[in-house]
Formats: structure tokens, C-alpha cells, sequence
């Protein structure tokens, strides 16, 4: 489809060049451990979607893509890819999740209470001087609480939560292909990977009546959580560290079956870092993908399994839209040509005759 090109190579270096000119720029040089510190929402973002969760490895990639998050995303995917695989680490328990963070749009009050964190829900959205100083907060350790969905589930009154432990492992998207009809686990991995910004439109179609579904914020929590690795060896699984995730339950409504009674169903959501735009667009998208297994219609985009998760892939729709910068002259006079002889064998249509003007 390509032709290959000769002769360019000075001017790609001297691109290369110009490219690292312009990213350094005039002032101090930005380290990735100020990005890291500074910018934690972008370097989680940078994390989930290039399903890579080290916070310093992002803030490079962000520093050395010039602030370009899909291009960072590319970065840390690439690296991703020359990774060892030691194991495989068990399920993370969120229900163990210390929260940070924690809100619930269903209930007020709640177990534990509502821990508003770290946000920007409340504030004015205006430019703030810089350099307003250091600002001390006092924060007591948290506690591991119960999900409000529990509330719920006492009653009877929510879809219960899958538990089966007879499930089949999930496959792996960075490994395996991709084969539809999906399971939920898979669709997941597709939705953790998938670009915040598509999945932010495809969650708010559906709560504009494209979808079937406008839920409620069951809860959001954001906190760390262990990672435990399964080591054969020992015969139990050993802690290996600590991450941070932004997990989001959605509550939506279900009119029941003949077999099942009226209740609410769940759409899930679990990002790396602080996320809770990612987790609650997940949980949207999530739960609009469940239709046909709810018996509901599935007439809109955000219930079309296959439009979501092939469309989702940042890294797949940008490549595929930069390459249109790459040449393409045989394709283009192939079909200059063939647009040629078609006009030439054409009838033309008449001139229009001037009128007589009076």
C-alpha cells in the first residue's frame, strides 16, 4: 500500500532535532518527578491507559511527550510490552479499600460516613495565583468500610455481585485476540485501557436517552489497596505493594422478568490512580454494554459491544489517523487517474445559454 521513501533521513534528524528544541524550551528543565508529584491526575490517566501502573515511568513519558497524553500513553505501552511476566497476582479485594476518598450519591447518610478527599467538586474554577504556599491539612488513617451497595444487597434489593468461583480466567487483550461476543471481564480490561475522553461520550449518550439508562453514583472511593502475588512455592499469596485505584459502582434501575423480580443492576468502573472521571464513564459504559443480558433493547451506540471496544483503543485511533500523514502518492493517482478517465467518458452536461436581458 506504501512506497518506501529515500533520501529523507537528514530531514527526520533535523525533525528530531527541531522536536527536542521546542520541548525544552527557555526556562528550567521540567523533571518527571514534578510531574509526578504535581500532576497526579495526568500521570494516572498516562497509567491506566497504557495499563502500566508506575507512577515514575508515566511522568517520563508525559516529560518526554511533551505534555501529549496519547502520545505518552504509546510510550509507556511500548515499554510495557519488554516486560518480564513473574506471575499472576490474585483478584484485588476493594471491599478491604482504605478510602481516601469516598461519596455516595444515594444515600447521605452512609457507614463510615462521606469522605470528600482530595477534589475539585467544590471549588469555583477559577485561576488561582501562583505560588499561594503550602496549605496544612490534618487526615486521620482511614478505614476499611463496607461498599453502600451492601446496603442494598441486604434487601434483596440489588443484582448480587459475582462471586462464582468457577469462572474461567479471563483472557488477556495484550495477548490473545480479540473475539466477539466478549465476556464482562474482558469487556473491562477493553473500557480500563480505553481512552477517558470516548468513554466520557459515550457514558454521557446514555444519559441523554442513547442508551436506556441513567443510573445513580452508587458510590466512588478512591484509596490504596494491596496487590498480592500467588507464589506456588509458599502456597498463599504474599503482598507486593500498595497501588492507588478509583473504583465507582453505578446503580441502575431494572424492570425484572418473569423470573427475576424488579431490582437495581450494577455498572462497574476501576482505574489506576485518581480517576473518578475514567471509573464513573466505565461504570456508564458498562452498564449500557449489559443490555441484551438484562433483556433490555440494545438500539444505541454505547449497547453496541463491538463499536465500543474497537473504537475505544486510544493508541489504535490515533495511529490509524496519523498514518494518514504518511505517503500515499500511489494511492492517491491511482484514484486521481480513475477519477480522471471516468469525468473524460462522462457526458458533459450542456452550457447554460445566456438569457436576454431587457
Amino acid at each position: 500500500m506504501y512506497v518506501a521513501v529515500k533520501g529523507g533521513e537528514q530531514a527526520i534528524a533535523n525533525a528530531h532535532a527541531l522536536l527536542a528544541q521546542r520541548g525544552r524550551g527557555t526556562g528550567p528543565r521540567l523533571g518527571a518527578d514534578q510531574v509526578r508529584d504535581q500532576l497526579g491526575v495526568l500521570v494516572s490517566r498516562v497509567m491506566s491507559e497504557g495499563s502500566l501502573y508506575d507512577e515514575d515511568l508515566a511522568a517520563r513519558a508525559v516529560v518526554q511527550a511533551q505534555g501529549d497524553v496519547l502520545e505518552a500513553v504509546t510510550l509507556v505501552r511500548t515499554y510495557r510490552t519488554t516486560l518480564p511476566r513473574f506471575g499472576t497476582t490474585a483478584a484485588v479485594d476493594t471491599a478491604r479499600l482504605p478510602s481516601e476518598r469516598r461519596v455516595s450519591a444515594t444515600f447521605k447518610d452512609i457507614p463510615g460516613g462521606q469522605q470528600l478527599g482530595a477534589t475539585f467538586d467544590y471549588t469555583h474554577r477559577l485561576l488561582a495565583e501562583p505560588d499561594q504556599g503550602h496549605v496544612d491539612a490534618d487526615f486521620d488513617e482511614a478505614e476499611p468500610m463496607a461498599r453502600v451497595t451492601d446496603l442494598l444487597g441486604a434487601s434483596a434489593l440489588i443484582e448480587p455481585a459475582s462471586s462464582d468461583e468457577s469462572d474461567p480466567d479471563p483472557a488477556d487483550l495484550t495477548r490473545d485476540p480479540t473475539v466477539f461476543p466478549m465476556s464482562r471481564a474482558e469487556r473491562m480490561q477493553a473500557l480500563a485501557r480505553g481512552d477517558e475522553g470516548f468513554l466520557l461520550s459515550m457514558g454521557y449518550s446514555t444519559l441523554r436517552g442513547y442508551g436506556g439508562s441513567h443510573p445513580f453514583v452508587g458510590e466512588v472511593r478512591v484509596g490504596q489497596v494491596e496487590v498480592e502475588l500467588d507464589v506456588p512455592e509458599l502456597g498463599f499469596a504474599v503482598c507486593i505493594g500498595r497501588i492507588e485505584v478509583t473504583e465507582c459502582q453505578m446503580v441502575a434501575q431494572f424492570v425484572g422478568s418473569s423470573s427475576v423480580p424488579p431490582m437495581f443492576t450494577r455498572g462497574y468502573g476501576l482505574a489506576f490512580g485518581r480517576s473518578e472521571r475514567k471509573a464513573m464513564s466505565m461504570s456508564l459504559v458498562d452498564r449500557a454494554l449489559r443490555a441484551e443480558e438484562l433483556g433490555e433493547r440494545a438500539v444505541a451506540p454505547a449497547n453496541d459491544e463491538e463499536f465500543v471496544v474497537e473504537h475505544a483503543d486510544n493508541v489504535q485511533a490515533s495511529g490509524f489517523v496519523e498514518h494518514l500523514k504518511l505517503p500515499h502518492y500511489v494511492d492517491f493517482q491511482a484514484e486521481l487517474a480513475l477519477l480522471r478517465t471516468m469525468h473524460d467518458e462522462s457526458p458533459q452536461p450542456e452550457s447554460p445559454q445566456p438569457q436576454e436581458t431587457r
